[in-house]
């Protein structure tokens, strides 16, 4: 009896198993394939994207953090997250190479990348789209009012830091020595240091003056000012404007009175930091994380948050806009001056 019993429950289990593969099965197949695969944007799979910025110290870092938090509080089904790198020229490598997805750069450093120019010759970069432009970057020559340097012509013959070679402050300052008819190489002698490096050197004399390019006030700056009376190299309205007709990647600027202690404004000029794309990444994505970005600017709480606006995104860009921030501006009617 307990043998005929238990072939009877065997049979109707197997029974079970055979009418739930023939029937109701398809729909937990088809349940099944949906949360899978599903469709382009709706398998519930995460795209994580890596923000490239720049050194801990920097401004790109904290920045590339609030933007990281923004896109993932506004972006549906994206994880970003920010990396400490050696910004501009290594960002636009990093990016060509696949090994990030958004990057902060110099609008002149993108421009060299694109035309395979000066530290790209040989190496040009063309899967870097624009997102848009966040901020000046100031260039800033950085004295002593006791070195009697007063205009970039004093720096003949002096003993001046210009950033290492490939850099983006290296090809600032190539830029503006030639406008001013001077050489690296002929006219200065040239020093290849870090912005600490530079400050300390103009502190302990063994520099005279350091090009930095950095979005102001630049921590280095402060500290050599908390100890020194600090000058800033004033540019004079032609030689600006020389420089904006030969490199159109310049704006004139200007280092508010009051900046490092200067007793007045200081005319200078800088370059825009820009958010740039890989364009492998979809139209869809690029549209939702720049409009995620330019329409959250208030929840930045860096100083440089306020600065950065869709009206003026599009200023300076230098080289082409990913379709799906160009989408966002078309929307939102910004168009390039």
């Amino acid at each position: 009896m307990m043998k005929k019993s238990f072939w009877s429950v065997l049979a109707l289990g197997f029974l079970a198993l055979v009418l739930a593969a023939c029937g109701g099965g398809t729909a937990d197949s088809d349940e099944g394939g949906d949360s899978a695969s599903g469709g382009e944007g709706d398998s519930g799979e995460t795209q994580f994207v890596n923000i490239l910025t720049g050194g801990p110290q920097g401004t790109y870092y904290p920045l590339g953090g609030a933007f990281a938090t923004i896109i993932n509080n506004n972006v549906d089904g994206v994880e970003a997250n920010a990396t400490s790198t050696g910004a501009s020229v290594e960002n636009m490598k990093s990016l060509r190479d696949g090994d990030g997805e958004l990057a902060f750069v110099q609008t002149d450093i993108a421009s060299y990348a694109a035309e395979g120019k000066l530290m790209f010759e040989g190496d040009q970069i063309d899967n870097v789209q624009a997102v848009g432009t966040l901020y000046p970057e100031t260039i800033q020559i950085v004295t002593t009012k006791d070195s009697g340097i007063e205009t970039v012509a004093d720096l003949e013959g002096k003993v001046v830091s210009v950033g290492a070679p490939g850099s983006g402050t290296y090809a600032n300052a190539e830029n503006i020595l030639s406008i001013h008819d001077l050489s690296i190489d002929e006219d200065i002698e040239a020093r290849n240091l870090a912005f600490g490096d530079s400050t300390s050197g103009i502190q302990d004399g063994t520099i005279d003056a350091a090009f930095i390019t950095s979005g102001t006030p630049t921590g280095a700056v402060e500290s050599l000012a908390a100890t020194a009376d600090v000058n800033i190299v004033k540019f004079e309205e032609s030689k600006i404007q020389a420089l904006i007709d030969e490199f159109g990647y310049y704006a004139e600027d200007e280092i508010a009175e009051g900046t490092y202690g200067l007793e007045e404004p200081v005319k200078t000029v800088a370059v825009q930091a820009m958010l740039v794309a890989n364009s492998d990444l979809s139209e869809d994505l690029v549209y939702n994380m720049t409009k995620a970005i330019f329409e959250n600017t208030d929840q930045v709480q860096h100083s440089k948050g306020e600065l950065i606006t869709a009206e003026s995104a599009l200023d300076g860009v230098g080289i082409e806009l990913h379709p799906g921030a160009k989408k966002y501006f078309d929307e939102a009617g910004v168009s390039a001056e």
